[in-house]
Protein backbone atom coordinates (compact mmCIF):
# COMPACT_ATOMS: atom_id res chain seq x y z
CA UNK A 1 0.00 0.00 0.00
CA UNK A 2 0.84 3.69 -0.81
CA UNK A 3 3.17 5.08 2.54
CA UNK A 4 3.78 7.97 1.08
CA UNK A 5 3.18 11.04 3.26
CA UNK A 6 1.11 13.05 1.92
CA UNK A 7 0.48 17.17 1.51
CA UNK A 8 -2.67 19.36 2.29
CA UNK A 9 -2.41 21.14 -1.09
CA UNK A 10 -2.41 17.44 -3.01
CA UNK A 11 -5.83 17.05 -1.29
CA UNK A 12 -7.12 20.11 -1.84
CA UNK A 13 -6.56 19.68 -5.50
CA UNK A 14 -8.02 16.39 -5.23
CA UNK A 15 -11.31 17.48 -3.71
CA UNK A 16 -11.81 20.09 -6.02
CA UNK A 17 -11.09 17.96 -9.07
CA UNK A 18 -13.09 14.96 -8.06
CA UNK A 19 -15.85 17.01 -7.27
CA UNK A 20 -16.15 19.74 -10.07
CA UNK A 21 -15.84 17.04 -12.81
CA UNK A 22 -18.25 14.38 -11.22
CA UNK A 23 -20.74 16.98 -10.56
CA UNK A 24 -20.22 18.61 -14.37
CA UNK A 25 -20.96 14.99 -14.92
CA UNK A 26 -24.33 14.49 -12.57
CA UNK A 27 -25.66 17.69 -14.05
CA UNK A 28 -25.07 16.10 -17.70
CA UNK A 29 -26.34 12.95 -16.53
CA UNK A 30 -29.52 14.83 -15.32
CA UNK A 31 -29.93 17.14 -18.90
CA UNK A 32 -30.00 13.39 -20.38
CA UNK A 33 -32.45 11.62 -18.35
CA UNK A 34 -34.88 15.25 -18.80
CA UNK A 35 -34.89 14.70 -22.32
CA UNK A 36 -35.01 10.72 -22.44
CA UNK A 37 -31.29 9.46 -22.45
CA UNK A 38 -31.76 7.15 -19.87
CA UNK A 39 -29.43 4.63 -21.19
CA UNK A 40 -26.49 7.23 -22.22
CA UNK A 41 -27.34 8.70 -18.74
CA UNK A 42 -26.52 5.28 -17.41
CA UNK A 43 -23.59 4.95 -19.45
CA UNK A 44 -21.98 8.62 -18.35
CA UNK A 45 -23.01 7.13 -14.82
CA UNK A 46 -20.48 4.45 -15.03
CA UNK A 47 -17.92 6.50 -16.71
CA UNK A 48 -17.84 8.90 -13.28
CA UNK A 49 -17.16 6.21 -11.44
CA UNK A 50 -13.48 6.69 -13.13
CA UNK A 51 -13.08 10.53 -12.08
CA UNK A 52 -11.53 9.61 -8.81
CA UNK A 53 -8.77 7.70 -10.17
CA UNK A 54 -8.44 10.64 -12.96
CA UNK A 55 -8.58 13.60 -10.05
CA UNK A 56 -5.67 11.45 -8.11
CA UNK A 57 -3.53 12.09 -11.45
CA UNK A 58 -4.84 15.78 -11.67
CA UNK A 59 -3.77 16.56 -8.16
CA UNK A 60 -0.20 15.71 -8.82
CA UNK A 61 -0.15 12.05 -7.10
CA UNK A 62 1.43 8.92 -8.07
CA UNK A 63 -0.55 5.66 -8.64
CA UNK A 64 2.79 3.61 -7.36
CA UNK A 65 2.54 2.15 -4.41
CA UNK A 66 -1.16 1.25 -4.09
CA UNK A 67 -1.14 -2.66 -4.47
CA UNK A 68 -1.19 -2.98 -8.20
CA UNK A 69 0.10 -6.55 -7.64
CA UNK A 70 -2.61 -9.20 -6.89
CA UNK A 71 -1.49 -10.65 -3.39
CA UNK A 72 -3.47 -14.16 -2.70
CA UNK A 73 -0.83 -15.81 -0.43
CA UNK A 74 -2.18 -14.72 3.54
CA UNK A 75 -5.46 -12.81 1.71
CA UNK A 76 -7.86 -16.12 0.76
CA UNK A 77 -10.34 -15.26 3.31
CA UNK A 78 -9.88 -11.74 2.56
CA UNK A 79 -10.70 -12.21 -1.19
CA UNK A 80 -13.79 -14.59 -0.43
CA UNK A 81 -15.30 -11.47 2.23
CA UNK A 82 -14.61 -9.20 -0.88
CA UNK A 83 -16.28 -11.47 -3.53
CA UNK A 84 -19.16 -13.22 -1.37
CA UNK A 85 -19.67 -11.07 1.70
CA UNK A 86 -21.60 -8.29 0.71
CA UNK A 87 -24.35 -11.11 -1.30
CA UNK A 88 -24.34 -13.06 2.06
CA UNK A 89 -25.24 -9.47 3.91
CA UNK A 90 -27.19 -8.57 1.34
CA UNK A 91 -29.37 -11.39 1.23
CA UNK A 92 -29.53 -11.08 5.27
CA UNK A 93 -30.71 -7.41 5.44
CA UNK A 94 -33.01 -8.25 2.20
CA UNK A 95 -34.67 -11.37 4.54
CA UNK A 96 -35.03 -9.22 7.13
CA UNK A 97 -36.77 -5.86 5.56
CA UNK A 98 -39.32 -8.57 3.34
CA UNK A 99 -40.23 -10.06 6.63
CA UNK A 100 -41.37 -6.38 7.98
CA UNK A 101 -42.91 -5.69 4.48
CA UNK A 102 -44.09 -8.82 3.15
CA UNK A 103 -46.49 -7.27 0.92
CA UNK A 104 -43.68 -5.76 -1.23
CA UNK A 105 -42.11 -8.91 -1.98
CA UNK A 106 -43.05 -10.16 -5.59
CA UNK A 107 -42.10 -13.20 -7.96
CA UNK A 108 -44.68 -12.00 -10.51
CA UNK A 109 -41.66 -9.71 -12.36
CA UNK A 110 -43.54 -6.53 -11.52
CA UNK A 111 -39.85 -5.00 -11.28
CA UNK A 112 -38.73 -6.62 -14.79
CA UNK A 113 -41.98 -4.90 -16.65
CA UNK A 114 -41.21 -2.05 -14.51
CA UNK A 115 -37.75 -1.51 -15.62
CA UNK A 116 -38.60 -2.71 -19.40
CA UNK A 117 -41.25 0.34 -19.44
CA UNK A 118 -43.73 -0.25 -22.49
CA UNK A 119 -41.83 -3.76 -23.06
CA UNK A 120 -43.16 -4.68 -20.14
CA UNK A 121 -44.77 -7.63 -20.98
CA UNK A 122 -42.71 -8.63 -24.23
CA UNK A 123 -39.84 -9.00 -21.48
CA UNK A 124 -42.18 -11.29 -19.27
CA UNK A 125 -43.26 -13.10 -23.20
CA UNK A 126 -39.59 -14.02 -23.66
CA UNK A 127 -38.57 -15.57 -20.76
CA UNK A 128 -41.72 -17.99 -21.39
CA UNK A 129 -40.19 -18.50 -25.02
CA UNK A 130 -37.10 -19.81 -23.38
CA UNK A 131 -38.68 -22.10 -21.54
CA UNK A 132 -38.03 -20.04 -18.42
CA UNK A 133 -40.24 -18.99 -15.69
CA UNK A 134 -39.82 -15.77 -13.15
CA UNK A 135 -38.43 -17.80 -10.61
CA UNK A 136 -36.23 -19.23 -12.47
CA UNK A 137 -35.18 -16.18 -13.82
CA UNK A 138 -34.33 -14.79 -10.10
CA UNK A 139 -32.03 -17.80 -9.25
CA UNK A 140 -30.10 -17.63 -12.88
CA UNK A 141 -29.65 -13.83 -12.21
CA UNK A 142 -28.80 -14.37 -8.47
CA UNK A 143 -25.81 -16.93 -9.27
CA UNK A 144 -24.76 -14.58 -11.88
CA UNK A 145 -24.75 -11.37 -8.90
CA UNK A 146 -22.53 -14.05 -6.80
CA UNK A 147 -20.32 -15.67 -8.75
CA UNK A 148 -18.76 -13.81 -11.48
CA UNK A 149 -20.82 -10.71 -11.40
CA UNK A 150 -18.26 -8.84 -8.99
CA UNK A 151 -15.33 -9.78 -11.12
CA UNK A 152 -16.90 -7.86 -14.19
CA UNK A 153 -17.78 -5.19 -11.48
CA UNK A 154 -14.64 -4.27 -10.53
CA UNK A 155 -13.35 -3.23 -13.47
CA UNK A 156 -15.66 -0.39 -13.04
CA UNK A 157 -15.34 -0.03 -9.75
CA UNK A 158 -11.20 0.66 -9.59
CA UNK A 159 -11.59 3.91 -10.81
CA UNK A 160 -13.13 4.96 -7.17
CA UNK A 161 -10.92 2.47 -5.30
CA UNK A 162 -8.05 3.99 -6.65
CA UNK A 163 -9.29 7.70 -5.41
CA UNK A 164 -11.41 6.99 -2.77
CA UNK A 165 -9.28 3.68 -0.94
CA UNK A 166 -6.14 4.10 -2.72
CA UNK A 167 -5.33 7.67 -2.45
CA UNK A 168 -7.68 9.83 0.10
CA UNK A 169 -8.71 7.04 2.81
CA UNK A 170 -4.98 6.74 3.81
CA UNK A 171 -4.71 11.26 4.02
CA UNK A 172 -7.64 11.24 6.30
CA UNK A 173 -6.50 8.36 8.30
CA UNK A 174 -3.55 9.86 8.36
CA UNK A 175 -3.91 13.31 8.89
CA UNK A 176 -7.29 12.86 11.75
CA UNK A 177 -6.99 9.51 12.94
CA UNK A 178 -8.26 5.75 11.78
CA UNK A 179 -11.62 6.75 12.84
CA UNK A 180 -12.40 10.11 11.93
CA UNK A 181 -10.65 9.31 9.02
CA UNK A 182 -13.22 6.58 7.94
CA UNK A 183 -15.98 8.87 9.15
CA UNK A 184 -14.67 11.74 6.96
CA UNK A 185 -14.19 9.67 3.52
CA UNK A 186 -17.51 7.90 4.18
CA UNK A 187 -18.93 11.44 4.21
CA UNK A 188 -17.52 12.43 1.27
CA UNK A 189 -17.80 9.58 -0.96
CA UNK A 190 -21.95 9.97 0.07
CA UNK A 191 -21.33 13.77 -0.46
CA UNK A 192 -19.93 12.85 -3.80
CA UNK A 193 -23.45 11.35 -5.57
CA UNK A 194 -25.85 14.03 -3.68
CA UNK A 195 -26.27 16.16 -7.00
CA UNK A 196 -27.82 12.93 -8.77
CA UNK A 197 -29.75 12.08 -5.62
CA UNK A 198 -31.91 15.71 -5.88
CA UNK A 199 -31.81 15.46 -9.30
CA UNK A 200 -32.74 12.10 -10.91
CA UNK A 201 -34.16 10.47 -7.68
CA UNK A 202 -30.80 8.45 -7.20
CA UNK A 203 -31.10 4.99 -5.00
CA UNK A 204 -34.67 6.42 -3.37
CA UNK A 205 -36.54 8.15 -6.13
CA UNK A 206 -38.49 11.34 -4.76
CA UNK A 207 -41.56 10.12 -3.40
CA UNK A 208 -40.19 10.65 0.17
CA UNK A 209 -40.34 13.16 3.10
CA UNK A 210 -37.64 15.55 3.11
CA UNK A 211 -36.73 14.92 -0.50
CA UNK A 212 -33.62 14.80 -1.55
CA UNK A 213 -32.11 15.84 2.07
CA UNK A 214 -33.49 12.79 3.84
CA UNK A 215 -31.65 10.33 1.10
CA UNK A 216 -28.76 12.18 1.07
CA UNK A 217 -28.16 11.93 4.55
CA UNK A 218 -29.19 7.87 4.53
CA UNK A 219 -26.74 7.11 2.01
CA UNK A 220 -24.27 8.87 3.77
CA UNK A 221 -24.73 6.32 6.31
CA UNK A 222 -24.42 3.63 3.65
CA UNK A 223 -21.42 5.01 2.48
CA UNK A 224 -19.84 5.07 5.32
CA UNK A 225 -20.32 1.82 6.38
CA UNK A 226 -19.33 0.18 2.54
CA UNK A 227 -16.45 2.14 2.86
CA UNK A 228 -14.82 0.76 6.46
CA UNK A 229 -15.60 -2.56 4.18
CA UNK A 230 -13.45 -1.31 2.16
CA UNK A 231 -11.08 -0.08 3.78
CA UNK A 232 -10.59 -2.84 6.17
CA UNK A 233 -10.22 -5.20 3.10
CA UNK A 234 -7.77 -2.82 1.64
CA UNK A 235 -5.53 -2.43 4.76
CA UNK A 236 -5.53 -6.52 4.69
CA UNK A 237 -4.24 -7.28 1.48
CA UNK A 238 -2.53 -4.94 0.74
CA UNK A 239 -3.83 -4.75 -3.20
CA UNK A 240 -6.11 -2.11 -4.31
CA UNK A 241 -8.00 -4.80 -6.23
CA UNK A 242 -9.30 -6.10 -3.44
CA UNK A 243 -11.55 -3.23 -2.62
CA UNK A 244 -12.81 -3.22 -6.36
CA UNK A 245 -13.74 -6.90 -5.93
CA UNK A 246 -16.12 -5.63 -2.65
CA UNK A 247 -17.21 -2.48 -4.39
CA UNK A 248 -18.46 -4.57 -7.54
CA UNK A 249 -20.02 -7.23 -5.39
CA UNK A 250 -22.12 -4.87 -3.70
CA UNK A 251 -23.41 -3.26 -6.80
CA UNK A 252 -23.85 -6.74 -8.00
CA UNK A 253 -25.89 -8.19 -4.85
CA UNK A 254 -28.31 -5.01 -4.81
CA UNK A 255 -30.13 -5.85 -8.22
CA UNK A 256 -31.02 -9.39 -6.25
CA UNK A 257 -33.69 -8.00 -3.72
CA UNK A 258 -34.74 -5.32 -6.44
CA UNK A 259 -35.66 -8.02 -8.56
CA UNK A 260 -38.00 -9.41 -6.16
CA UNK A 261 -39.07 -6.13 -5.32
CA UNK A 262 -42.66 -4.53 -6.25
CA UNK A 263 -41.57 -1.14 -7.95
CA UNK A 264 -42.86 2.08 -6.84
CA UNK A 265 -42.77 1.30 -3.09
CA UNK A 266 -42.50 5.20 -2.66
CA UNK A 267 -40.87 6.11 1.24
CA UNK A 268 -40.11 2.84 2.00
CA UNK A 269 -37.04 3.04 -0.44
CA UNK A 270 -35.39 4.44 1.88
CA UNK A 271 -35.37 1.71 4.07
CA UNK A 272 -34.87 -1.13 1.45
CA UNK A 273 -34.88 -3.71 0.07
CA UNK A 274 -31.39 -3.33 -0.46
CA UNK A 275 -28.28 -1.92 1.31
CA UNK A 276 -28.20 1.56 0.83
CA UNK A 277 -31.27 1.09 2.85
CA UNK A 278 -31.61 1.14 6.32
CA UNK A 279 -33.41 -1.20 7.79
CA UNK A 280 -31.98 -4.21 4.96
CA UNK A 281 -28.39 -2.12 5.52
CA UNK A 282 -28.14 -2.74 9.36
CA UNK A 283 -25.85 -6.25 8.46
CA UNK A 284 -23.48 -3.74 7.04
CA UNK A 285 -23.48 -0.97 9.55
CA UNK A 286 -23.38 -3.63 12.02
CA UNK A 287 -20.26 -5.55 11.04
CA UNK A 288 -18.80 -2.33 10.22
CA UNK A 289 -19.00 -1.29 13.62
CA UNK A 290 -17.69 -4.86 14.63
CA UNK A 291 -14.49 -4.37 12.30
CA UNK A 292 -14.36 -0.80 13.72
CA UNK A 293 -14.33 -2.12 17.59
CA UNK A 294 -11.74 -5.28 16.74
CA UNK A 295 -9.53 -2.95 14.75
CA UNK A 296 -9.55 -0.58 17.66
CA UNK A 297 -8.48 -3.46 20.38
CA UNK A 298 -5.84 -4.54 17.91
CA UNK A 299 -4.39 -1.01 18.34
CA UNK A 300 -4.72 -0.95 22.16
Amino acid sequence: MNETKYTDTNLSKYLRWVFIIAWVMQVAIWMLYQNGGVAPGQLLMITMMWVPFLAVLLSGEKLRGMGWKPKFKGNILALLFSWFGPAILTLIGAAVYFAIFRDQLDFGGESLMAAAGENGAAALESLKAQGLSYSQYILISTASAIIYAPLLNMFAAIGEEVGWRGYLYPVLKEKYGRGKGLLIGGIIWGIWHWPLIGFIGYEYGSDYIGFPITGMLVFCIFTIALGIFCDVVYEKSGCIWFPAILHGSINAAATIPIAICKPDVGSFRLLGPVPNGLIAGLPFIIVAILFLIKKSNVEK
